[in-house]
């Protein structure tokens, strides 16, 4: 009788289409995917979703990569020799600007690419929110392969320690140089790093005084950029030895003491929590929950994985409310679209250029706040850029091409190159509800105006792609 039992309900769950050992499933697992990647592929989803939620946040962290995987451009390997532009004949000049603005290109270009190829997405998501919270621009920094450097150290450190990643970007060339580090002597330190690190980087807006920045601004002083190898120096004769009073506690303090004190103080744990939050859960944290995640982010000597692996297995990372509840990034929105319809990579100077118009300069962030992200992706302008670049895309060769391919079932047609939406579909099973594959695939929820299912393929997936829920994550 009891085998007889078993055999029912064993029978019951198939015939409900249930697995009895099932993982997440695959709107869980597109939402892990979304939020850690770049827009995630059908056979990603498909393999997460055999995943339970704990698994999928542990395969996400065992994958982290500390260096690309693609190669950078050549010239990354040697600093360029320092040059007075001023003295340069006119000619000379705009050769050597033209070749600049080439090489800042070709590094755009270069992580796009890595971002749309990784193996592991959430080193490069991550390596990202580190290029906004430390930010250093190509506008000022001016040599292209300083900002390289800063960006492999941000990916060696992405899901590393907080505060090894604080002191090494306290001595990377490219934030001296942005934010007047090299400048900074005992006769006139500059306030600008002390600042930064501070309202920024650390302790958020609020936790300190104008007389605590001051007396930092002292202890950063006497660093500055080999302009010939491209390194760091320290020159004792320019750094202010004083004793000097920080939170009201007196000492001889120099940069990396200065940097410890603000690692002990709990603010800064809660300051990069919170911030982790909005990049992964919601607009607006929960203050309980942000506080006893940053007691335990210092406990653990801020390492970075422990941290993202509490808030990948939050209740509120899975909650029904905060799904679709973040815009993407521009560069989020083009490689997922490149991503989720396995486009031929768009011409990367294009991709370039795209995001860059979309109000994501890569290298070239805005302020020293970085991006703000959230709803100033959006507006009217960017919603109708981001829909028209969603429609050219994935425009097919030809009508007539489109026409001959999307006619006939999709497994059985040779399809023309190029022909990107009927190929996409191949990674479906056309004879059942791929439609809604489709729908699952591409946006967190509903479409506002879910497309007729009459539409043939290619319209019906552009349509999805039209749609404001597709900007949404």
């Amino acid at each position: 009788m009891f085998v007889r039992l078993v055999l029912l309900f064993v029978s019951l769950f198939l015939v409900a289409g249930t697995p009895l050992a099932a993982g997440m499933g695959i709107d869980d697992a597109r939402h892990l995917l979304a939020r850690t990647g770049f827009g995630p592929t059908w056979a990603e989803i498909e393999t997460y979703a055999a995943l339970n939620r704990s698994e999928g946040g542990e395969r996400l962290l065992e994958e982290a990569r500390v260096a690309a995987s693609q190669a950078p451009p050549d010239w990354v390997a040697v600093y360029p020799p320092r040059v007075k532009l001023k003295a340069l004949p006119e000619d000379e000049r705009r050769a050597y600007l033209k070749q600049r603005r080439e090489q800042e290109q070709a590094l755009r270009a270069w992580w796009l690419a890595e971002m749309r190829t990784t193996p592991s997405p959430l080193t490069e998501r991550m390596t990202l929110f580190w290029h906004s919270h430390f930010t250093s621009a190509l506008d000022k920094v001016k040599p292209p392969v300083l900002m390289y450097q800063q960006n492999a150290l941000l990916r060696r450190h992405a899901l590393g320690r907080f505060d090894s990643l604080l002191h090494a970007i306290a001595k990377d060339p490219a934030m001296l140089i942005y934010l007047d580090g090299t400048a900074s002597r005992k006769q006139q330190p500059n306030e600008n790093f002390a600042r930064e690190v501070m309202e920024l980087f650390t302790l958020g807006e609020g936790h300190y005084s104008e007389t605590d920045i001051q007396e930092a601004a002292r202890a950063f002083t006497g660093w500055t950029v080999d302009r010939t190898h491209g390194g760091v120096r320290f020159h004792p004769g320019r750094h202010d030895m004083g004793l000097k009073t920080l939170f009201g506690q007196p000492g001889l303090y120099d940069s990396d003491q200065v940097l410890d004190l603000l690692l002990q103080r709990p603010e800064t744990a809660e300051h990069i929590t919170r911030k982790l939050w909005r990049e992964f859960i919601s607009p607006e944290p929960d203050a309980e929950t942000v506080k006893r995640l940053a007691r335990d982010f210092r406990a653990n000597h801020y390492s970075i994985k422990p941290l993202l692996r509490a808030l990948l297995n939050a209740p509120a990372f899975w909650h029904p409310a905060n799904r679709g509840l973040l815009i993407k990034s521009p560069v989020e929105f083009l490689i997922g679209l490149e991503r989720q319809l396995a486009l031929t990579p768009i011409e990367p100077q294009r991709a370039v250029k795209v995001s860059a118009r979309l109000g994501q300069d890569l290298f070239n962030p805005p302020t020293v706040e970085g991006w703000s992200g959230g709803k100033t992706w959006l507006d009217a302008h960017t919603l109708l850029e981001r829909q028209r670049i969603a429609r050219s895309w994935s425009r097919p060769p030809s009508k007539t091409a489109n026409a001959q391919a999307c006619s006939q079932p999709a497994k059985a047609t040779k399809r023309p190159a190029g022909l990107r939406i009927c190929t996409w579909l191949d990674q479906f099973d056309t004879g059942g509800d791929w439609r809604g594959q489709a729908i699952r695939l591409l946006v967190p929820f509903a479409p506002l105006d879910k497309p007729s299912p009459e539409l043939p393929p290619r319209q019906f997936v552009r349509a999805v792609l039209r749609d404001p829920v597709y900007q949404l994550k």
